[in-house]
């Protein structure tokens, strides 16, 4: 299982930014897939995941600022993020579960300035 990350990068408040997954070794049709975040001295926390046939799921501090899906052709997917804020500012990281293990890409930095 291969999980390739890009996109990030440094934004002004009220900015948007997009990152991408693209994933090999999985079924993406079926498997769940996720972002998550951690800023420096905090813990790790899940961002938004989305379902094997495209449903996602938010977490409250991103409701309504930002968009997850799934390219099927692309065997990616992408989380659109708008109006970002400074407490945005993290190392975003994809992740999937297969078979019991859990899979991460390599994380890329996302920083909003005010």
């Amino acid at each position: 299982v291969q999980l390739q990350a890009s996109g990030g990068g440094s934004v002004q408040a009220g900015g948007s930014l997009t990152l991408s997954c693209h994933a090999r070794g999985i079924n993406f049709s079926v498997h769940n897939m996720a972002w998550y975040r951690q800023a420096p001295g905090q813990e790790r926390e899940l961002v938004a995941s989305i379902t094997g046939d495209g449903i996602p799921h938010y977490a409250d501090f991103v409701k309504g600022r930002f968009a997850l899906s799934k390219n099927y052709a692309r065997r990616t997917m992408a989380l659109q993020m708008n109006s970002l804020e400074p407490d945005d500012t993290a190392v975003y990281l994809c992740n999937t579960n297969y078979r019991g293990r859990e899979y991460w890409g390599r994380g890329t930095q996302v920083t909003v300035s005010s």
